[in-house]
Parts: structure tokens; sequence; C-alpha cells
């Protein structure tokens, strides 16, 4: 048995700690007072201090037990403050704040509307916090706690953690206010650089001016998305079409440029033989489906396509050309040809570029492509095993992340091939505008299998996205066109950053995981 010393140690009651008490926990949107910051806010409460009082020595069971019973009580004095301070609290001092707060949020608006702040199609949004410079404006500036700036005004505390971002679990967090990337709609035009676009930019000139870029930390670079004036030569390292090594680069262009010319001279004089002239005619019909119309129907470019996908088939007879394919030219072209123009890639007028710079696009951009279709071509041959196993992924993916919308397409027999088909075969490029496209490949050739795995969970947040008017639709016919026909013609940069970033989310969540897939 214990001695009667030890119980007097174990039930010692002090003011501060006692086994079991709650003690308050403060976050980022609840700081607790702090005296150096609200220290017009509280009244000065004279405190008398206490003396610890020796405990008597326990005889009966009654005194122990009501020396012991409140042994797991709150202590009242942090409740005892927080409710003086509510008392106190001056009603000058409230209104203040309260009309800063409001300025505050003007001046803001106003800056939105300013024709400048329109244009930022580099995708800079979701940027990893290691990434930020210093303090470059309201709008893309970290928020510190209260603890952090005890020098703040409590009316700029309150206006900047508005801004806190929540998505810290994510690889990048976007620092940009949520309606900012809306009003980008020219990805691909001339962007006027604010501050942090030009410290992104030096950032990544830096990384490729070494004598051996660092792939990997390229990659974590371009999450977030390229800036415009970097975005060719990082896609074409990201893609593994040029090496790390700078000394090498050139002569592998070279030697892979004059390549691809000498299977032009090989194989295209044959597109109208028996054997080739069925591929032949379906890229012709295909090629004028495709957009930016006023760029793909200028016959210099028709005929760049043409070659491209021509050269692809022969070269691939397991899948040969498939509808679908000739989409996934167009970004590596417009990317590339934005190096050498100044207007928007819409109203560039093809015939003004030198031939020879054409050329080397057209070699570029075939070899880029080939890249890509490697780590997807079970997409395109026969039956197209690798699309039908992706769209059943993506049916019981998004069983497990959103049962109710899961259902709902079940319930008016709507399968998923009806238009997850076109999602898979298309990599996306028919549901949104290409400067979506440009910004979506950033991120896809910066992830591991990012055309084909990453892709799976874009796939579901870009649905799950659409859950509310999916779920307001009641009929099969009206389901299938608003799937067939998503509004996201007025979508930009930040639009897309969110959906990478969900997808990201649910990647991390199920990648490692396939049990999850299963009820």
């Amino acid at each position: 048995m214990a001695s009667d010393g030890a119980r007097r140690q174990f039930w010692k009651r002090s003011s501060h700690r006692l086994p079991g008490s709650i003690q308050h926990v403060y976050g980022a949107q609840h700081p607790p007072f702090d005296p150096l910051v609200h220290g017009t806010l509280i009244k000065t409460v004279p405190k008398t201090p206490t003396t610890p009082v020796k405990p008597k020595k326990v005889s009966t069971f009654q005194e122990f037990e009501s020396n012991t019973s409140d042994a797991w009580d709150v202590g009242e004095d942090e409740d005892e403050l927080l409710a003086m301070a509510a008392e106190s609290l001056n009603t000058e001092v409230v209104m203040e704040t309260a009309n800063q707060v409001i300025q505050n949020h003007s001046r803001r608006q106003e800056q939105h509307r300013v024709p400048q702040e329109h244009v930022c199609g580099d995708g800079e949004r979701a940027e990893h916090f290691s990434d930020l410079p210093s303090v470059t404006g309201t709008d893309s500036r970290l928020v510190k706690s209260v603890s952090e700036s005890h020098t703040s005004h409590s009316a700029e505390i309150l206006s900047d953690t508005t801004h806190l971002q929540r998505s810290q679990s994510l690889p990048y967090a976007s620092t940009a206010p949520l309606g900012y990337g809306s009003d980008d709609k020219n990805a691909l035009g001339p962007p006027a650089l604010t501050e942090r676009e030009v410290y992104r930019l030096e950032k990544f000139r830096q990384l490729l001016a070494g004598p051996n870029t660092d792939l990997e930390e390229l990659r974590k670079l371009s999450w977030s998305g390229i800036p415009k004036q970097v975005r060719p030569i990082t896609w074409k390292l990201l893609s593994g079409y040029l090496p790390a090594n700078v000394d090498r680069r050139e002569g592998t262009l070279r030697r892979k440029q004059k390549e691809y010319f000498a299977f032009i001279d090989q194989y295209y004089d044959s597109r109208n033989d028996e054997a080739h002239q069925d591929t032949y005619r379906q890229i012709h019909i295909d090629i004028p489906r495709m957009s930016p119309e006023t760029l793909i129907l200028q016959p210099k470019v028709t005929a760049i396509f043409e070659r491209i996908l021509f050269i692809w088939a022969i070269r691939h007879p397991a899948s040969g050309y498939v509808q679908g394919i000739n989409d996934l030219v167009t970004p590596f072209f417009v990317v590339f040809i934005c190096e050498h123009i100044e207007e928007e890639v819409e109203n560039v007028d093809v015939s003004c570029v030198p031939a020879e710079v054409l050329r080397n696009i057209e070699a570029d951009s075939y070899w880029c492509l080939s890249k890509l279709l490697d780590g997807i071509q079970d997409n395109y041959t026969f039956a197209q095993p690798g699309i039908q196993m992706k769209v059943r992924l993506l049916e019981e993916l998004v069983g497990r992340i959103d049962e109710q919308v899961h259902r709902h397409l079940e319930q008016h027999e709507v399968k998923y091939l009806q238009f997850a088909f076109r999602w898979m075969n298309n990599l996306l490029m028919r549901e949104m505008p290409l400067r979506c496209t440009v910004r979506l490949w950033d991120t896809y050739q910066s992830e591991p299998e990012g055309f084909s795995h990453f892709h799976l969970y874009v796939c579901a947040a870009f649905l799950v996205r659409w859950r509310k008017k999916i779920l307001e639709e009641k009929d099969f016919q009206e389901l299938l066109i608003f799937l067939q026909n998503l509004p996201t013609a007025h979508w930009g940069n930040e639009e897309v950053s969110v959906l990478l970033a969900e997808a990201y989310r649910l990647k991390f969540a199920f990648a490692d995981a396939p049990n999850h897939y299963k009820k």
C-alpha cells in the first residue's frame, strides 16, 4: 500500500495544471488576446497573488473525496480574462476597425478592376510557399498571425487573415484571390508581367542556365505553371525530347530535326497508296474540326499537321492513326510558335513566319507528340483498352468520393463511357479552352505519368466540380447534353489551378491505396 505522503503528492492540486483539464486552443482564425496588441482593449485589473496552500492530511474518505471531487474542473482564470475583455471593448475602436476593413476591401476591389491585372497567362497562381518572394502587394503576401506581428494594427490583422490559404496539404498553394484567374483569358498572348511573375521567370531562367538542368527541381517549379517565355524549352526538357546537359541540346535538336524530315522523304509520298490512303483521308477529314480554327485552317498549318500525324501513324502500326490524336498536336505547335510571334496565337498569320522556323517547330512538335503518346499508347491500340480501363477506374473513384453524384447518374442510366470516353481520348481538350489545356499540360509534364495516371484524378475532380448542376438535372437527355457541353468557356488559370489542387488531393488519398476504390 502506498504511504500517506505519496497519496498527498499524487492528488496535490495545482491552480494551473489539473489532470484532464481542458486547455483553450487558439488557431489562426481565433487568436488569443495578446496584451501587446490588445492592450487598449483590456482593462488592467489587479490580481492578488496566490500562494500554494499546503493540503491537510486526509483522515477520512469523506474528506479525501471533498478535496478531490473537482480535480477535473476547468480553471476559470482564462474565462474571467475573456469575459472582462469582452465587457471592456471600446465602441469607437470597434467602429474604427470595421470601417478600415471595409475601406481595405474596397481598395482591393478597385485594384482588381485595373485592366493590367487581367493578363497573367503563365499559371503562377499555385506555387509552393518556399517559392514566394518578399511582400509585393496586397494580393500576393502571406499573412502573419497575431503572435508573429505584435506591432500590427488590429484592423490590418482582421483584413489580412481573410487571405490565409487553406491548402497546406497540397503541393503548391495559390496566393492570388479566387476571382483573379477567371479574367485571365489570354494565357498564350503577350503578358504584362507583375513583380511576382518577374520573380518566377528569373527562377526558371537561373535553373535553365546551368550546365546541367536539375529536372527534378524543374518539375517542382513547373507544377504551378510555366512562364510563357520559357515554356517551349521547359516542355522539351520535361517531355524527354532534349537532354539536361546544355552543351548537348543544340546537337540533339539538329539531329532530331534532320531525322524527322528524313521520315518525310521516306514515307509521306506513300499517303495516296492503297495501304495508307484510308489513314491519310481520315487525317485530312479530322484536321478542319480542330481548334482554334483561325490557326488550323491556314493552309501551311494544315499541311504541317497532316505530315506530323501521317508520319506518326506509319511509324506506329500497332495503333495507327486514331481520332483524338490529332488534338494532341495543337498544344505543342501553339507553344512552340509563340516563341517566335508577338501577337496572340489566334490572330497570327503563319505565312509571315520564316520557313526555317516553321520546319523546326514541325519537327519539335512531332517528337514531343511521340514522347507523350509513348506513355498512353494503349489508349489508341485495338479496342482502346487503356481508355476502357481508365473510364472504369473513374466510375469506381467517383463512387467513393461522391456517392450521391454516382447514384444520380446510375438512377438516370447515364453511363460513364457516354461522356468520359472523350475526356480520356482527348485529354479534356474538347472540354476547356486551349489556354486552359496549355496550363493543364504544364502540370501533367511535371507529374510522374501525368497524362495517364494523374489525368484520372483530374477527370474525377472535373466531374465532381459540377455536382450541383448534375443533381439538379432529372432527365437522361439533359444530363448527357450538360456533361458533353460543360460551361468552361470563361475558364482561366485560376480555375485550372483549383482543379489541379483538388486532383492532387484525390491522388494523395487514393493513389497508394487501391482498395479505397472498393466499397
